[in-house]
């Protein structure tokens, strides 16, 4: 593939050469269907300096861990937490390691219908020749389990239970009739290598309450918000870096901006400061770490085209407040305060500046 151009490559496109260094290199048992071990693929997600790999997602070991090994086997694996957690970057990466393909994505909330899912037919050649594996259009679950292949199911829990029903019966027999074939194409087996990785936003239960036969089929796996304010600090960095590269932006990401702006989302979020106060939550946001990486990113393209290259203190409440406030003036009211009662304490000419421009321009 021709990447010049292209705004975002998957993940075993853009780590390509980690992923081949790893796959030559690899001493280590694989699973049936793998292109990497257990082990590799922890390496390739978390880092490992002996592996020359670079740590990509920030979560406990063990966490990891327990997803590859669910997919091991024939339970799927339910990837669960906060938005912006980075749960779909999980599945992508552990996707780009286990089979050199992310892309096969079904978004819960997109699919109407069973066929959907599964397969649909090309009317024309149905026409011509009745039905026919030429005439079968498969759907990423079809071409999932006819390659070998991982597939990542977004927000499972705006899906139908008619979806959620269909997916139980594949996660069960590990097949697909086709009862308008006849013979051996009526059935489609799963093929080593396939499994799913589902992804579900806590804010999203009750939507469509999955099944428990559907849950006895997977393993659950909750992602949490980065605990360490440097750790997070490290990734806002790194993930604005990447993206403004992609933006066609020569800017690097101003690291004590950073510093300051992930403070601020993990007291907010949390609702406490690290010095251990009682901070307002807001309502309408979840201040995560994406976040934090799109206003970081947008600090960087607002300073190459309007700074010089150069982020500045002066605007970033700017940029602070459109990712934060939404559109609800209650959590202005909770921002005003958090500003006056931690932002104005906090030490340092960058934190005077935000603090005054905060005053100046939005102070409720």
């Amino acid at each position: 593939m021709n990447a010049k151009h292209i705004q975002r490559l998957p993940a075993e496109i853009y780590y390509a050469d980690e992923l081949k260094r790893l796959r030559d290199q690899d001493p280590w048992p694989k699973p049936p269907g793998w292109s990497l071990s257990p082990r590799a693929v922890e390496a390739f997600v978390l880092g490992d300096s002996s592996q020359q790999t670079t740590a990509k997602f920030v979560a406990p070991s063990e966490i990891v861990t327990r997803v590859i090994i669910s997919l091991a086997t024939q339970r799927g694996a339910m990837l669960v937490g906060e938005p912006g957690t980075a749960k779909s970057w999980l599945s992508e990466l552990i996707c780009a390691a286990i089979c050199d393909d992310s892309t096969l994505i079904i978004q819960g909330g997109a699919i109407e219908t069973v066929q959907q899912l599964l397969y649909t037919w090309n009317t024309a050649i149905l026409e011509r020749q009745g039905p026919c594996l030429e005439a079968l259009i498969p759907g990423p679950m079809y071409r999932g389990m006819e390659r070998g292949l991982l597939v990542r199911y977004e927000e499972i829990a705006r899906s139908s239970p008619a979806l959620q029903d269909a997916l139980l019966s594949i996660m069960s027999e590990r097949s697909i009739n086709i009862p308008e074939l006849a013979g051996e194409q009526g059935t489609l087996y799963a093929r080593d290598g396939f499994n799913l990785v589902a992804t579900s936003n806590t804010t999203d239960v009750g939507v469509n309450e999955m099944s428990s036969a559907l849950k006895r089929r997977m393993n659950f796996e909750t992602i949490r918000p980065i605990k360490s304010v440097d750790d997070e600090i490290g990734v806002v960095m790194r993930e604005a870096e990447k993206a403004l590269l992609a933006s066609g932006v020569d800017v690097r990401p101003d690291e004590d901006i950073v510093r300051a702006l992930v403070v601020i989302f993990h007291e907010l979020r949390n609702g406490q400061s690290l010095d251990g106060r009682s901070t307002d939550r807001l309502a309408s946001a979840v201040m995560s770490t994406a976040e934090a990486v799109s206003v970081a990113h947008a600090m960087g393209v607002h300073a190459y085209y309007y700074r010089d290259g150069k982020m500045q203190a002066e605007d970033f409440t700017d940029f602070l407040v459109g990712a934060a406030i939404k559109d609800n003036s209650a959590d202005l009211k909770r921002m005003n305060h958090y500003f006056e009662t931690e932002v104005a304490v906090k030490e340092g000419p960058l934190w005077r500046t935000i603090h005054q421009r905060w005053q100046t321009s939005f102070r409720y």
